[in-house]
């Protein structure tokens, strides 16, 4: 046996010797301890025996047995060390088994030592219950610190509106305009009983008992914010004066939020109702920059707040529901929806419903409610003398182009109106005066009321001037003065183009081209023939008008349509009475231009006037043949800026009117130049080349420049109810527009007036006094300014028809022999001069009432100069049916034989 085998185990004795050679063993009625504690390695359990027979061993005393107990782990198990398992059952490796209970108490037992599975992870009513009783406790907590840290507001100290500062294009001051808005601060006893119920039978009936705060409104208008929507503002009227008082911070932010909701509750726990109630008053906004029911009353009535009457507090109170839509004298400038009737009528339906309320609440007498059925009579929403003149159209088209693009300025209704902006415009001073100065000019010269009554009253001009290479709005002409006339005549006015509207019809043609007759009609919308200004249509006076497949065109009744031509001229030589498309351009003649629209197809023909740069909501009657003829009704700034597509060579810059906006932080917004590509440089040179011919040589010979180029086109409709001339040069395009109608809101139906006599003239054409303003205005606007050529025209499309007859020798058709005769346009309905042409009555339907378009439909309007079409008033239900429009038929530019412009 080798030395070094383990020597077998001692006999046992006693004394502390064997104590401690037995002190491996484990104590009787114990469990051996586990392996590696003591005994050899072939003993799997560290019995420390040989054998399984072995004797356990008793310790020598207690000592000796605590010691021994913890060298071996006592009488539990030790855990498996790392890397190394069981094969007892009990003790499985980690992950599986029951969790070995720490000896360590913790403070929050989660995951639960004690349970097993998915138990271990559901918390005891413990941890809850006391989880909810800490975050009540923080809650309370911050409560009250944010009770505590908040003040009541002063209502003197509202007070604060700031001023905008406009700037003309060359940086130097125009206005500064907001802050001197007119607050006065009255006391409850000044402010009628009446006015205080209008606002708590209509915003807030409860008030006198509530706690001043509507948590499930609050909630609301938080959660909203949180995720990104729409802000709200406060329920209750103590919310909504809180909301008012703190001028100093305006931020839609869920911070806010929070801040106005401490504030209300401590106005509602510590504040009177009558304090809150005059409170609200002196600080709400009512439109027309007055801000407070003194403001208010003097804005709207011209008379002090304790004189209101019950119909005016129930209006005024309707004006808290946003003016833009509210006031009777429209904001088109801000919404193309808010015209002046249709504002008329949401506030008529507001006021009504008010009184309605203020009756069943108890508030007011039904006796006296049945006084006030009708709107009030309201004063002029200008007078302040900083926006006389022109500087008030300029101011809403600047505000109007802000707020319809506020998506991309970031400059909304209510920013705008706290005031602190610098907006920086692209108002060319000299230009807006040289336009006024012109327009004044031919007034002073040929219109005169007094002398002629008849025909020289309600004489109205619009104008605007645009750059081609940029869509800048360098000038306008807006009416007399703001302050007493207040619809922008450049921006919107319901008077319908007549025949500046051909260029269009040629650029479609030259883009899409003419439908083969002999194709079915898909296919031929595929293939076309490109038209060139050479390709000959038929002057005929009275021509019967056909569809592209030379079939006749009838209208809904059945009737023939018959176009006539200014003056029942036919132009041409017999029999076919050929001209060819530039001539037809250059006289204006109606037949050869309908025939042409109706060929290439009205819907091309309207395609080409909204890639132009028209708006088409203010297009009317394109499934009539006089829809190419200008039945529709664009504003003078988007004529300006179509023309301009065409002298850009196609590409196409919407118009704008700001171009940086700044405030105490830095740069809000600011104007990037981006074109579109309308019309290829070959569609559009070539309408530029056929243009230049009117001037040259045609009807529009009153607008030559000395030394320029110049191409426009003259434009009068049927019944001689409006004029126009647009034309341009390659530096700047302009179009000036004329009109007679009513400026009085007391007249009942007003609808435009016939010019036929208007100053001391047969009648009123776009080449008289429109081209006339247009000449003096740009000889002056171009001065300076080194003269630039339009670009020579390639060749384009095909000549259709036949051969070019000799030159064209206008004469009177008297033996004309007539087809049938035709139901004759409707004479045009009663409206007022900013809605859109209805979709409700047909031009040959006489028994149908001309109600207008819808809410948003009609009027190039403001801010048009951004090219938006804004929606309807907050409050608005769509129920609307419209702002008095054209209907399709507009004037009765086009049918039978009364159809067609005059030029």
């Amino acid at each position: 046996m080798s030395e070094h085998r383990r020597k077998p185990p001692q006999p046992q004795g006693g004394g502390r010797a064997a104590a401690r050679r037995g002190q491996s063993g484990s104590s009787p009625g114990r469990r051996a301890a586990p392996r590696g504690a003591t005994g050899s390695p072939s003993d799997a359990y560290g019995s420390g025996t040989s054998g399984p027979g072995a004797e356990e061993r008793p310790y020598g005393g207690r000592a000796e047995a605590r010691r021994a107990a913890q060298r071996s782990g006592g009488s539990r198990r030790k855990a498996a060390e790392p890397g190394r398992g069981s094969r007892r059952a009990g003790a499985a490796g980690p992950g599986r088994g029951r969790a070995v209970a720490s000896g360590k108490k913790r403070i929050i037992d989660y995951p639960r030592a004690d349970r097993y599975g998915w138990r271990r992870w559901v918390p005891s009513w413990k941890l809850v219950s006391g989880m909810c009783l800490g975050f009540l406790g923080s809650m309370v907590a911050v409560a009250g610190i944010g009770y505590a840290m908040v003040a009541v507001p002063n209502v003197a100290d509202t007070a604060k509106a700031q001023n905008n500062v406009y700037y003309w294009a060359d940086g130097s001051e125009m206005v500064s305009t907001g802050g001197e808005t007119n607050r006065q601060i009255i006391n409850l006893s000044q402010i009628p009983k009446n006015m205080r119920y209008a606002v708590i039978s209509q915003e807030n009936k409860t008030f006198e008992t509530d706690s001043g705060i509507d948590p499930k409104g609050i909630a609301r208008a938080v959660f909203n914010m949180a995720r990104g929507g729409e802000t709200q503002g406060g329920s209750t009227i103590t919310q909504q004066y809180v909301k008012n008082a703190m001028l100093d911070d305006q931020s839609q932010t869920v911070t806010r939020k929070f801040k106005e909701l401490f504030v209300s509750i401590k106005v509602g726990a510590s504040v009177r109702k009558n304090d809150i109630m005059a409170g609200y008053l002196n600080t709400a906004y009512y439109g027309r920059s007055a801000f407070g029911i003194q403001a208010a009353a003097r804005a709207y009535f011209n008379k002090d707040a304790v004189d209101l009457n019950a119909g005016e507090c129930a209006f005024l109170a309707a004006m808290l529901k946003g003016a833009t839509y509210f006031d009777p004298a429209g904001a088109t400038s801000i919404d193309p929806a808010a015209t002046e009737e249709a504002n008329k009528r949401r506030a008529l339906r507001q006021m009504q419903d008010t009184l309605d309320k203020m009756v069943e609440y108890g508030h007011l007498d039904a006796a006296e409610r049945a006084k006030h059925t009708t709107l009030p009579k309201v004063e002029n929403p200008r007078a302040n003398r900083a926006l006389s003149g022109q500087i008030g159209y300029l101011v809403d088209l600047a505000n109007g182009y802000l707020v319809n693009n506020s998506e991309k300025t970031g400059v909304t209704e209510r920013k705008l109106r706290e005031g602190g902006l610098s907006v920086y415009t692209t108002f060319d001073k000299k230009k807006i005066d040289q336009l006024e100065k012109s327009v004044k000019k031919v007034q002073k010269a040929n219109i005169d009321p007094k002398k002629r009554p008849d025909t020289d009253t309600h004489v109205q001009f619009g104008g605007a001037s645009v750059d081609p290479k940029t869509g800048a709005i360098v000038a306008i002409y807006g009416g007399e003065d703001a302050t007493k006339h207040f619809t922008n005549n450049a921006n919107e006015t319901g008077a319908q183009v007549g025949s500046t509207f051909k260029p269009f019809v040629l650029a479609a043609a030259m883009k899409w081209g003419v439908r083969d007759p002999d194709l079915g009609p898909t296919q031929a919308q595929d293939e076309r023939t490109v038209v060139s200004p050479k390709s000959l249509y038929s002057g005929k006076n009275k021509l019967k008008i056909e569809n592209y497949d030379k079939t006749v065109w009838h209208d809904d009744k059945g009737k023939e349509w018959l176009q006539v031509n200014d003056g029942d001229k036919t132009y041409g030589d017999a029999p076919d009475y050929k001209i060819d498309l530039r001539e037809a351009m250059q006289f204006s003649v109606n037949s050869a231009y309908v025939q042409l629209g109706m060929d290439v197809g009205l819907d091309k023909v309207k395609e080409a006037a909204v890639d132009a740069g028209v708006l088409e909501t203010s297009l009317a009657g394109i499934d009539y043949p006089s829809f190419s003829l200008g039945i529709s009704d664009p504003s003078a700034i988007r004529m300006a800026s179509s023309y301009a597509t065409f002298a850009a060579s196609g590409k196409r810059h919407d118009p704008y009117s700001v171009q940086k906006v700044t405030d105490k932080d830095g740069t809000l917004y600011e104007h990037e130049t981006k074109a579109q590509q309308a019309f290829n440089a070959i569609v559009a040179d070539n309408v530029t080349d056929v243009l230049k011919t009117v001037v040259e040589d045609g009807t529009g010979t009153n607008a030559a420049l000395t030394g320029r180029e110049v191409a426009g086109k003259t434009g009068t409709t049927d019944g001689n109810k409006s004029a126009w001339f647009v034309g341009y040069t390659p530096q700047l395009s302009t179009a000036i527009s004329m009109f007679r109608y009513p400026d009085d809101e007391n007249i009942k139906n007003r609808t435009f007036l016939e010019m036929y006599g208007t100053g001391n003239q047969k009648s009123i054409h776009g080449a008289s006094f429109p081209s006339e303003i247009w000449h003096d205005y740009m000889e002056q606007a171009l001065k300076g300014q080194k003269p630039e050529k339009f670009p020579v025209p390639e060749p384009i499309g095909e000549v259709i028809n036949e051969e070019p007859l000799p030159s064209p020798t206008p004469t009177v058709t008297e033996t004309e022999e007539e087809s049938p005769s035709p139901t004759p346009t409707p004479t045009e309905s009663d409206t007022i001069p900013s809605p859109s042409p209805s979709d409700t009555c047909q031009p040959f339907d006489w028994d149908c009432e001309d109600i207008g378009g819808s809410e948003n439909g009609g009027t190039d309007v403001g801010g048009t100069d951004g090219g938006v079409t804004a929606s309807p008033g907050p409050t608005e239900t769509g129920e609307e049916n419209g702002n008095g429009g054209n209907g399709n038929g507009g004037n009765g530019n086009g049918g039978g034989l009364f159809g067609g412009p005059d030029d």
